[in-house]
């Protein structure tokens, strides 16, 4: 006979808007630990981090995200070319970036959400129950 406490600890959680997976493009590892435990702190079960564009593709081409958070500027390179997978695989997404809303982003993603370094942890669990829609 199952023990009932065991079957309800086996129950899946009530769907409480979070994605369960998500990728954050981040070149500054502190600032990407920050992101990762917050995140985690949500209840959001995977949270994977890519400190280039390279290694980013490559996680979503292994495994594509629920949701995604990209810092503008990576070294030596933008997270523009990671927006555009995201896009094509109809995967929503935030920019973020330490210059608000004077970031100057190519007119393809000009209505994209931004969420702004240093970030309020309220905007960042809205920005991930909304799927990056602004409200």
């Amino acid at each position: 006979m199952l023990n009932l406490e065991l079957a309800r600890d086996m129950e899946p959680a009530s769907y409480d808007g979070m994605p369960s997976d998500v990728l954050i493009v981040e070149d500054d590892p502190i600032i990407a630990l920050d992101f990762e435990d917050t995140i985690l702190g949500f209840g959001v079960k995977t949270v994977r981090s890519a400190a280039n564009v390279a290694k980013a593709l490559d996680m979503i081409a292994d495994r594509p995200p629920e949701f995604a958070l990209l810092d503008v500027g990576l070294i030596r390179e933008k997270s523009f070319a990671v927006a555009e997978r995201l896009e094509a695989l109809n995967i929503p997404y935030a920019f973020v970036t330490g210059y608000g809303a004077d970031a100057r982003l190519p007119a393809t993603f000009a209505t994209k959400p931004r969420l702004p370094k240093p970030y309020s942890t309220d905007a960042l669990q809205a920005l991930l129950k909304n799927g990056g829609i602004k409200l």
